[in-house]
């Protein structure tokens, strides 16, 4: 019988689950992500919908079951729907497990549609507070309703939706139970995720951090929540809420890491691919495509990436933080969501 292909890390990790983002261009500007007059990428330094599609097969030859698309927000790109039918008829053959992407449904109202039919069944939806205000001054200036719309419009279609809410100490903490109750009373399930060390640009961010460890406390003085065993193959830990119903994940990078199990890489919209998101280590995949049309230089590239990915990461946030610890320089929005 013929094994199928894997890919295994030094610490003998599978590796199955791929995020790549396909922009770093996003029309949302949340103040933990990204500074307020953020400079984007060149377009000419992007990858080609024709450069991430081969990326994406070869991955999928590798042994890659999931792949995650990000950006910056993916529905900003032009062509970007055309790319994911392309990329969705592996899921409809059968060689590709799961095609999800990571959005902040500014653009979800109209795409959804297209999105089912390119075999997406699930997506992530940023949303980090309820009230019109307090999101417009997240996102400096984003508009509540349509990504509420974009929800509505997803779930009419059959689109699994899971909310992912970045806890902030001042903007939002005192909402996350409201957040939660949301969510569950809408079939959703929901993650709360701490702010990340990540774009030496972004100031305040320290002001924001709070940790889940104490969130969890604060939910679970008025909630009854029992830990799952459940997976969906990234970083969350779930829990049952028995007052709503629903699932709870935490992801909490610097509080309780999850980098034993971790089974992903992130390739960025540029083709450099980071074997852990708290550091700056890659490999150039781009480079590597460009090299010659038979895939040697990428496979050869992946196998370096594979004996250097690290045990964990190196993620610190303000007074926890070691004085040789590193913040990466770039921001989330250039590594993908």
């Amino acid at each position: 019988m013929r094994s199928e292909p894997a890919l295994i890390d030094a610490y003998h990790r599978r590796i199955s689950y791929v995020r790549i983002s396909v922009t770093d261009r996003c029309d949302l500007r949340c103040t933990y992500c990204m500074s307020e007059r953020q400079t984007f990428l060149p377009r000419e330094n992007l990858l080609s919908f024709e450069e991430l599609e081969r990326l994406s097969l070869f991955l999928i030859d590798q042994g890659v079951t999931r792949l995650r698309i990000t950006g910056g927000e993916p529905l900003v790109r032009r062509g970007i729907l055309d790319f994911l039918k392309r990329l969705g008829a592996q899921v409809h053959e059968g060689r590709l497990k799961e095609l999800t992407l990571t959005t902040n449904g500014t653009l979800l109202a109209e795409a959804a549609p297209h999105l089912a039919q390119a075999g997406i069944r699930r997506i992530n939806v940023s949303l980090d507070s309820l009230d019109a205000g307090t999101f417009r001054r997240i996102t400096r200036g984003g508009d509540l309703k349509k990504v509420l719309d974009g929800i509505d419009a997803a779930q009419k279609v059959g689109l699994k939706v899971k909310l992912n809410t970045v806890a902030l100490q001042q903007d939002n903490r005192g909402h996350l139970p409201e957040m939660i109750r949301f969510a569950h009373a809408h079939g959703m399930d929901i993650s709360l995720i701490e702010t990340m060390p990540m774009g030496e640009e972004i100031v305040g961010r320290e002001d924001q951090f709070v940790s889940l460890h104490d969130v969890m406390a604060d939910l679970q003085s008025f909630w009854d929540i029992t830990p799952l065993s459940d997976t969906t193959g990234g970083p969350s830990r779930y829990y049952h809420v028995a007052e709503t119903g629903g699932r709870l994940g935490l992801i909490t990078p610097l509080s309780h890491n999850f980098c034993d199990t971790c089974n992903r890489v992130r390739i960025t919209c540029t083709g450099q691919l980071y074997m852990c998101l708290g550091q700056e280590d890659h490999v150039d995949l781009r480079a590597a495509l460009r090299a010659d049309a038979s895939n040697a230089a990428l496979a050869a590239a992946l196998s370096e990436a594979l004996r250097h990915k690290p045990k964990a990461h190196d993620f610190f946030i303000g007074a926890q933080a070691p004085q040789t610890a590193y913040t990466p320089r770039r921001t989330m929005s250039v590594t993908g969501g």
